[in-house]
Parts: C-alpha cells; structure tokens; sequence
C-alpha cells in the first residue's frame, strides 16, 4: 500500500479539525493595516487612557466600562458583571463556528517608574491598603489590541461568518478571574466556542509574533506562610523566639530545594515576593508572614518543590522551637497553558506567510503563569501566542552594554505603542479569520 507523504498526512489532519481553506494572509493583513490607518489613532488613545488609569483585580469597574461602550458602538451584544467585573461581547455573522478572543482587565499593586507622560500616578490609600496601581504587565496594550481586532474583524465580515464571543477577564493576575467567569456561567449563558485566542505583549522586539504547540506557559501556585514566635523587647533577644530569624532562614534554606533536590535540566522556580514583619525596630514580633510563587512545568517537579517548600518550612520553625507554621500552598494560581497544536500549527503557517522570519515557533515554554489555561480546561481549544513590545534597536544597543532590560511586571516595563498594538490587531485577526471559513 501506497503511504501518503507526511505533509499531506498532516494537511488532512489539520482540515478534519478546522475549516480548511486557504486564507490569503498576506492580503487580509495589507486589509486589517487599512483599518488600522483609519482607527489607530482611537486605540493608542485608549491605551493611554488605561494606561494612566488602571484598577486592580475584581475592581475593574472603570475599565470594564469603557470597553463595554467601545464594543457596543461596534454592534456587540455586551453583557457585564461577569465574573463580578468582566464582560461578554457577542457578535454573529452567520452560521458558523464560535471563536473566542480574550484580554485581561487588570493592573498591578505596584508603583510605575517609566516617566511616560501618561504614566499612572494612581494610588489607593485606606485603612486597609496603601498601594500605587499600574498596569506594568501590558494588559492595558491588549485591550487596545482586542478593540482593534474587533475593529477589523466587523470591517472584514464580508469575507468570514461564525460568532465572534469578544471576553474581557477580570484578576488575571491573581489567577482567579477566568475561573470567576466560568462560575458565573460563562460557557453555560453563552456557549463554549469552538476556539480561543489570547496573547500576551512581552520584552521581545516589536514587530515579532511568537508562537508554540503544546506547553507555553508554566504551572503556578501560590505560597504563603506565616512564622508564629515569641515577640519581646529586641534588646532581650534570649526571652523571645525571633519570627524574623526564622523567616529570614527559610527564605535562604529554601533555595536548596531548587539547587539539590530537583533537576538541574528540570524547570523550577521558588521565589518570595513579600516579607512582612513588625512595626518598630526595637521590638522583636511575635510573626512573619511571607508570600511568593512556585513555578514549573513538569507535574512530578510541581510536586518535589511543593514537598520541599513545606518541609523546609517546617524545619526552619522546629528549629528555633517554635509553633508549627502556617503553610498555604497553590490555594491561588493557575495550570500551564497548553496550546492545541493543530491550531497552533494552522494559525503559525498563517504567521510565518504574513509577517516572515519575524514569525518565530518558540522550542521551549515561558516561566510566566498564566489563567488562560481554566478556559482550555473547560474543554476549548485554544492557541495562546505573545508578540514583542520593545524597540529592537534600543534591545541590541541594551544587550551590548550590558544593561538591564525591562520585562514584564518591572516598574520601567513600557512596550512601544506603535508597532505593537498593531502587530497584535494584524496577528490576532489573521488567527480569526483563519479559524473562521470564508463567507458564501
């Protein structure tokens, strides 16, 4: 029997999963740029608008607004409040299958350094906070990209039909706010689609696209613990149990769990973010609380560092001969992100024909966390890409000096607005349409 050759073999797989027809990407892109000389200029200006006003997770009511309005002007069908801040956006043109696009609404409790002139000066002060917000993630620069998607998507609908299910995510960066919407009915009030599409704007050169079969993110758990010791006057330190001591040890001890126990070739991550204690410096207190993160990949090296950390943990508190510790482990975070590779596969070929060699398959997952991942839990197949925010002169001039480079969650973290909302309208609409079969 005659074998058929593997490119045929993968060409049939690939049309028994999807709408198979040859989108002309080049052509729809040189399409999508048309829009984009026309309305550009009003997503930059949202951009900026979220960028110098950012809300924090489940408190995105501003920001929730203003894209409801944007979508609604479009002529989505808006539905709000759900998962307490997001939104669901419906458009349908026709018969055909349902493809979801996702953003986050949500900033960071941390103070922006980048001295834009749009920069956020927010800043929550209460009983109990007192935080500067900023959205020094890149989330306010998807939200530009999701109205300029949508923006060309209804531009172009003469040339593909199905539903367009348009969601705007609450607390993604607490790793709760996608599973907030599923158990606000997400799927259940507006139907599971067929696809799903987000990205995420990162420290690469602007203009790429980068994308993956498979893993593209890494598990996360949350880590929290609080040390209980004995607090006293710090000039009598033989009358207390020094919670800070104990903390301090742990924070160093806990690192050997990532240098000797686990894989040197495996992926692994303990790191502490906050370390809380006391109120004056001549008084020992009587706890310590620490949060941090916990990454991975591989389940049985999620497993080893969540063993290690809670075993360290509790060494560290034995002994100095205090109480047992409070450990709270992944009760916050998300699974990897885990791309279907036919679309993965179907959506790069479309890439690499629009945007050329800066169309770049990624070989191994980012460290990043991401709650994306509840929704292809659910049972949607979904392709989660990323695109650089940076000027690539300004990143060579940066790598040969020697100089730090801003990443995503830095206080300095700026992605240059245009090209990179552009490039990310272009790559997310070419995806779209290419899920989606031409109209009749």
């Amino acid at each position: 029997m005659r074998r058929p050759p593997l490119r045929s073999l993968s060409m049939f797989l690939l049309c028994a999963a999807f709408p198979c027809h040859a989108l002309n990407a080049v052509a729809v892109k040189q399409d999508v740029d048309g829009v984009l000389e026309q309305h550009y200029p009003q997503l930059e200006a949202l951009y900026k608008s979220v960028h110098q006003h950012p809300e924090l997770g489940f408190e995105e009511t501003a920001t929730a607004q203003r894209l409801a309005k944007e979508m609604r002007a479009l002529g989505f069908q808006v539905n709000e409040g759900i998962g307490k801040t997001g939104l669901v956006a419906i458009y349908r043109n026709g018969p055909g299958p349902t493809v979801m696009v996702r953003t986050e609404l949500d900033a960071l409790p941390m103070r922006e350094t980048t001295g834009l002139a749009y920069a956020s000066t927010v800043h929550l002060h209460s009983k109990d906070r007192d935080t500067y917000v900023a959205h020094s993630c890149g989330h306010d620069i998807h939200m530009a990209i999701w109205v300029g998607t949508a923006t060309a998507l209804l531009q172009l609908r003469t040339q593909w039909h199905g539903t367009l299910m348009f969601i705007a995510q609450p607390a993604e960066e607490k790793g709760r706010g996608a599973q907030a919407m599923l158990d606000d009915g997400l799927f259940a009030r507006f139907g599971k689609p067929d696809y799903g599409f987000a990205l995420h704007v990162g420290p690469g050169p602007y203009g790429h696209v980068y994308y993956k079969p498979g893993a593209m993110t890494s598990n996360s758990d949350s880590l929290e613990v609080v040390f209980e010791g004995k607090g006293g006057h710090a000039a009598m330190p033989a009358a207390t149990i020094d919670p800070i001591l104990i903390a301090a040890r742990f924070v160093v001890d806990v690192q050997s769990v990532i240098s000797r126990e686990k894989d040197p070739a495996a992926f692994g991550v303990v790191s502490i973010g906050t370390f809380n204690a006391g109120d004056a410096g001549n008084v020992i207190p009587d706890r310590a609380q620490l949060r941090g993160t916990i990454r991975s990949y591989d389940p049985q090296v999620r497993d080893k560092l969540l063993d290690g950390v809670r075993r360290t943990a509790l060494a560290s508190a034995q002994m100095a001969g205090a109480p047992v510790p409070q450990i709270a482990l992944g009760a916050h975070g998300s699974k990897a992100v885990i791309n279907d590779a036919a679309l993965a596969e179907r959506t790069g070929t479309v890439f690499a024909q629009a945007f050329g060699s800066d169309a770049e398959r990624q070989s191994e997952p980012s460290a990043a966390s991401e709650d994306y991942s509840a929704f292809i839990a659910a049972g949607v197949p979904s392709l989660y890409f990323s695109i650089g925010g940076l000027d690539p002169q300004w990143l060579q001039q940066a790598k040969q000096k020697g100089e730090r480079i801003p990443v995503n969650h830095s206080p300095d973290f700026a992605p240059v607005p245009q090209p990179s909302i552009r490039t990310g309208v272009e790559a997310m609409t070419l995806a779209v349409m290419n899920a989606m079969p031409p109209a009749p």
